[in-house]
């Protein structure tokens, strides 16, 4: 018997709320009784979050019988499996998700409902984080000290730098990997710092665009073992690799948000190199062990993910970090540099769609970018390059910079981990 849409959606959300374990059984039984492989993305949600384990065992006898498959309750392995296969979730996916998540957080209702049609990625890869909206504590405005009030660091710890508008602030990763998402600004520049702490990446992105600006936060969500953002104003899901939203009313609006050079080096190279840098303090009105290394450090400490994601490449492993330049067309011609590769050779020259990038490194590995126009550079020694005319460049806090006052502008980048970038960009091109 042909059932509608609307009949399915209840029946599936009549087993969210049931409890009577009788009644579930008989309501598996209908679902089997019209069985559609649409049902396989919604089955595979049960098996994650509900208690009751008769219930989640009898889904996935039914999932084993109908898909062959034999995952048992390991909800990781279904969903691998299915990302391994063609788009199958019904035109009633989002709304479901709408309904089952918001028994977590009432405000995951509004990312889903009414909305599958906006999306752009897909909805069975997006993937619930284990928090609530905004429940990893963003710093809005955070607290900042000078460099030298700064006790608490040391010179090797880790941070996420930022020099824009003249103004550098540093962020150690031992505070901001408890936050995973800071706003500051620099000058008039209102800016969202995105760290998600799984993919290894911070990501400065300018929070006006085309005007208008877009109050961010952390969602709960995931795409591809990648965090995934919110706007206050439309409740719709951001990428944060791509700085533009992917479901919701902005998705089909073309937005994409200016990014910045986020430098990963330490506490040490970044306070020699911009003494008057700011820094943020440990009051952050939050309880947190902010000491080196104690978020995340299984996660950090192995190879392995948390989540899974649909391709691996083993030319490097998962998390070993590789530079980004963000230069014009980087989406339609992705480039990922090997830091490793980089901190060897110091310098790197190459070309991004119609950019010729120069790509620098120091000792620690802290890279960035800048843009060569049509300057080929020879030789780099002691901080100087010289270029094929024998004009020399002198690389600077602020920039590098020729004897004849030429200066290349910085391109913005990132570090990120392998990983997370290929599964953004599949056909990324790698130098390692």
């Amino acid at each position: 018997k042909q059932i509608s849409d609307n009949q399915k959606l209840k029946l599936f959300s009549t087993l969210i709320y049931e409890n009577n374990p009788t009644l579930k059984t008989q309501i598996l039984a209908q679902i089997e009784k019209i069985w559609a492989p649409e049902f396989v993305p919604i089955l595979t949600e049960y098996i994650r979050l509900n208690s009751d384990k008769q219930f989640i065992e009898e889904v996935a006898d039914l999932l084993a019988k109908k898909t062959d498959q034999r995952f048992g309750l390991d909800h990781l392995s279904w969903l691998e499996w299915l990302w391994k296969q063609a788009p199958i979730y019904a035109k009633y996916q989002g709304n479901f998700i709408a309904e089952y998540y918001q028994n977590i957080d009432p405000k995951f209702r509004k990312y889903f409902k009414d909305r599958q049609e906006t999306a752009t990625i897909r909805l069975d890869e997006i993937v619930w984080g284990g928090v609530k909206q905004d429940g990893i504590p963003p710093l809005r405005q955070p607290a900042l000290l000078e460099a030298n009030d700064a006790d608490y660091l040391a010179d090797s710890d880790v941070v996420f730098g930022l020099y824009l508008n003249g103004v550098a602030k540093a962020y150690p990763k031992r505070i901001l990997a408890w936050h995973e998402f800071f706003t500051d600004t620099f000058g008039d520049t209102k800016v969202a710092g995105v760290y998600c702490t799984l993919c290894g990446t911070v990501i400065g992105y300018n929070m006006v665009a085309d005007g208008v600006f877009h109050d961010l936060g952390t969602s709960g969500f995931l795409y591809r073992s990648n965090k995934l953002m919110y706007d206050k104003a439309t409740q719709s899901l951001w990428s944060t690799i791509q700085g533009a939203p992917v479901v919701g009313p902005l998705a089909a609006k073309d937005i994409q948000l200016e990014t910045f050079a986020v430098e990963t080096t330490t506490w040490g190279q970044w306070k020699k190199r911009y003494p008057a840098t700011k820094v943020l303090s440990l009051d952050t009105g939050h309880d947190r062990d902010y000491s080196e290394g104690a978020a995340y450090a299984n996660y950090f400490g192995t190879d392995d993910l948390m989540f899974p994601v649909p391709i691996t490449d083993y030319r490097l492993h998962n998390k070993s970090e590789v530079l980004i330049i963000r230069a014009p067309n980087y989406q339609q011609d992705p480039l990922a540099i090997s830091i490793n590769h980089l901190k060897k050779k110091k310098w790197l020259t190459g070309k991004i769609g119609n950019t010729n990038f120069l790509a620098v490194a120091d000792k620690t590995g802290a890279a960035r970018a800048y843009n060569l126009g049509k300057i080929e550079m020879s030789s780099y020694r002691k901080g100087v390059f010289k270029d094929r005319q024998g004009q020399s460049w002198k690389v600077t806090n602020k920039g590098i910079f020729s004897t004849d006052n030429q200066s290349l502008k910085q391109l913005p980048s990132h570090n990120i981990f392998w990983f997370a970038w290929l599964n953004a960009y599949p056909k990324t091109r790698l130098v390692k």
